[in-house]
């Protein structure tokens, strides 16, 4: 691992401020996963499971894939009570959260995501991923759960055909890495990454951008 990566994130240490972005991640996308499962008519206990496997589910693939086992879904107990609270305010209040404009959720879905992609990319590179991995980790983070999600409820994956999704979170992720490559301070790095990540998916949802398709005739 570089030396200018190291000194930044040292290996097997996750600080206050990965802990922070990611708990806020997973309760945001709780909320969201919980919202899809009020669509589709899940009782109280699916509405539960789909806000933890949409919260945490891209966490844990992340995890598995770079060996830091058991992962933090089932190691900590803060993020399973967290993705259960985003629930279980949806359940209880969800008059409240069905009145929110749907600009507001697409917000607050690309900053989940932003803060997801930062996050996962951050603690890859704690444990000694290379960058470009590293990159590629911080998107199945922040597109990993919403997968998930939709392959639960019989739904072709967003990710793979609306708008910029991963790409965003891997935008996001280059930010960050670049941002340490030129010295800059971790929490700099880390805000001007997710700062890119929100930016672009919501221009591109406001633009409905999308990556190109085959044009079958």
């Amino acid at each position: 691992m570089p030396g200018w990566l190291t000194a930044r994130f040292p290996k097997f240490t996750q600080d206050r401020l990965l802990l922070v972005v990611d708990l806020i991640g997973t309760f945001v996308f709780a909320v969201e996963g919980a919202l899809a499962g009020i669509d589709a008519g899940l009782d109280v206990f699916g509405l539960l499971v789909l806000s933890f496997v949409t919260a945490l589910g891209g966490g844990t693939i992340r995890d598995v894939l770079i060996d830091a086992i058991p992962p933090n879904s089932i190691r900590d107990w803060r993020y399973g009570a967290t993705a259960f609270a985003g629930g279980g305010a949806v359940f209880f209040f969800h008059p409240l959260f069905e009145r929110v404009p749907p600009h507001l959720m697409i917000s607050l879905d690309a900053a989940g995501l932003a803060l997801f992609a930062v996050a996962g990319m951050g603690k890859a590179l704690e444990y000694g991923i290379t960058p470009l991995l590293a990159i590629m980790m911080g998107a199945v983070t922040g597109a990993g759960g919403g997968t998930v999600r939709d392959v639960l409820l019989a739904q072709i994956p967003g990710v793979l055909h609306s708008d910029v999704y991963a790409a965003a979170a891997l935008a996001g992720a280059v930010v960050v890495v670049v941002g340490l490559k030129m010295k800059m301070p971790r929490g700099l790095a880390m805000s001007l990454g997710a700062a890119g990540c929100f930016v672009f998916r919501m221009v591109a949802a406001w633009r409905h951008w999308n990556l190109p398709k085959v044009m079958v005739r």
